[in-house]
């Protein structure tokens, strides 16, 4: 088992100097696509625009960030929620939950793709994820709390998913109206 962090570490200090990428919001469709399994092949590619990522997560500013929120419908996701002096950077290549427990929690959740908007999201309190790193390693690893609940927002955005799909209708089309307003008044 490997701790995906040691390897990608290099990640964020490469996003200090990098230009953020933008990010998508609603109704964008990549938003809604079930986004495709990463290739050998992408993995070089997706070196390049890692730094353009983390940069565009850290400013926002967020700690997880899914390649469909910037336009890449691809299977890929970065996680850190470490400060900004103790950067704890995670990319997860291909990533899929393996078990979840049934103990339940609910969290506030936000994303940086649906601005300003803030909702209870009833997720799996533990769970265990397996995905590849950038040096094509597979990574094993349990995930509790905030960790637990960041990973699975991301990894739903690669299913086409937003956190306001968990919540009732209108709640849901509640948030989605008033994030276009807001949109719409910038």
């Amino acid at each position: 088992m490997t701790h995906a962090a040691n390897t990608d570490i290099s990640f964020s200090a490469a996003s200090d100097g990098a230009a953020p990428l933008h990010i998508l919001t609603p109704p964008h469709p990549v938003l809604r696509q079930k986004a495709r399994l990463v290739k050998p092949e992408d993995v070089a590619e997706i070196r390049k625009i890692l730094p353009n990522m983390f940069s565009a997560m850290y400013q926002a500013p967020g700690i997880g960030l899914a390649a469909p929120q910037v336009g890449l419908s691809q299977r890929f996701i970065l996680v850190d929620l470490g400060e900004k002096d103790a950067r704890d950077p995670i990319v997860m290549i291909n990533p899929e939950v393996i078990a979840e427990t049934e103990d339940m929690a609910v969290r506030e959740e936000g994303c940086l793709s649906l601005p300003n908007q803030y909702a209870e999201v009833v997720r799996p309190e533990k769970i265990r994820v397996r995905w590849n790193n950038v040096n094509g390693d597979v990574v094993e690893r349990e995930a509790e709390g905030l960790l637990a609940t960041c990973i699975q927002h991301e990894i739903d955005h690669l299913e086409g998913v937003l956190f306001v799909d968990h919540l009732s209708a209108l709640r849901r089309n509640m948030i989605l109206r008033r994030l276009a307003k807001e949109l719409k008044r910038k």
